[in-house]
């Protein structure tokens, strides 16, 4: 029978297996009202998981002992909500289908391919949130249920979604033995979705939200698979909380230096020179100026001198310091010498040739130097 070691140490034994909510029971009504999810060995989960075996446990509640946001409780918050706004997609969007949606740092995504003659528009977003507004109010358990693998692939299959069949046959590559499911609700009558969870216990949990943008993405991130529309929201457990967090956003938009840039006339892009490469007009001239002497003193009275190196480099050079090939996205790729390159192109090198001989050293060439610094 199951030994509970809470964080102070101390150890509530139970003669049957218990869920992590009646642990909290056991502690204290309002405790146990105040939790949204636990940590089992230190593994997130519902609050109603069952603790069968001596472990660990966590109660999970919305702020922390010093009144701190929990993140953990964030977590279970925004992938709730993330599951409450998929379902109110649906009920407008019946043919919507959904491919994934995890939590974020500052709020969820949720990524969705819409039937071609009714695609997700900035305009749909107020009569979503009114749906989940009658969602949370409603106050639906977020259940869960497992099914065998074969059991469950065969209920993802009769559902009609490749997407959430691909997520199936991936979960089973990483060794799972087994199928999970959400329903906000009863299983098989209320709304439901292949997830690995957790949840906080119900859809009335969560106390505020907000869908932000859209935005475009591929399946599995492959430019040439198919088009999908990212879904961005954010999630609080108060309105108080979420509107200091939608003030922020504002204030560092007025403080973005694109904006300020502009407005203050400090520098120009043209796309006939590309994107990112800044002009500096008269008036960003002179704050740059400024800087770098600023910056040159403040070197100087510490004691540092300085040095200036070529804004290009052999690549055997990056291949020792490891910004090639491991930084290579992040980069412009390597400048190779145009009778160099004209050889190759007689020979019939092919692209993915070129890039092998560079990986492996075969083939010299030059990177621009990827940051200011030696």
């Amino acid at each position: 029978m199951p030994k509970i070691t809470l964080p102070d140490g101390s150890i509530k034994p139970f003669d049957h297996p218990v869920s992590a909510h009646d642990v909290a029971m056991s502690i204290g009504e309002r405790l146990a009202k105040a939790c949204v999810g636990c940590l089992v060995d230190g593994e997130l989960a519902d609050l109603s998981t069952m603790l069968e075996k001596d472990c660990v446990l966590e109660l999970v509640t919305e702020k922390t002992r010093d009144k701190q946001d929990d993140p953990n409780a964030l977590f279970l918050l925004r992938h709730s909500t993330a599951h409450v706004m998929a379902e109110a997609i649906q009920r407008i969007i019946p043919d919507a289908m959904l491919v994934y949606g995890p939590p974020l740092e500052t709020g969820f995504y949720y990524d969705i391919a819409f039937p071609e003659d009714r695609p997700l528009k900035e305009g749909d977003f107020e009569a979503i949130e009114a749906e989940m507004d009658k969602i949370v109010k409603e106050d639906r358990p977020f259940t869960r249920y497992e099914l065998e693998y074969s059991e469950g692939l065969e209920k993802v299959k009769s559902e009609g979604s490749k997407y959430k069949l691909d997520n199936a046959h991936a979960a089973h590559r990483a060794g799972s033995l087994s199928l999970s499911f959400y329903a906000t609700g009863e299983p098989g009558k209320d709304w439901e979705d292949l997830c690995r969870g957790p949840h906080v216990p119900s859809t009335g949990r969560i106390g505020a939200f907000k869908i932000m943008s859209l935005a475009s993405s591929y399946w599995h991130g492959d430019e040439n698979s198919d088009r999908l529309t990212r879904v961005y929201g954010t999630a609080f457990f108060s309105k108080k909380d979420l509107n200091a967090h939608l003030e922020r956003l504002e204030e560092a938009k007025k403080r973005d230096h694109r904006v300020v840039g502009k407005k203050l006339k400090l520098f120009h892009i043209d796309e006939s020179v590309g994107q990112g490469l800044i002009l500096w007009t008269p008036n960003g001239s002179v704050v740059r100026k400024e800087l770098q002497h600023f910056i040159a003193a403040e070197l100087e009275k510490q004691g540092y001198t300085e040095v200036f190196t070529p804004h290009i480099g052999k690549l055997d050079l990056y291949r020792t310091s490891g910004h090639f090939p491991y930084y290579a996205e992040s980069q412009f790729p390597p400048l190779i010498e145009r009778d160099h390159m004209a050889q190759l192109s007689e020979e019939g090198c092919s692209c993915a040739q070129l890039s092998n001989h560079m990986l492996t050293g075969e083939i010299e060439g030059f990177m621009l130097k990827p940051m200011n610094c030696p």
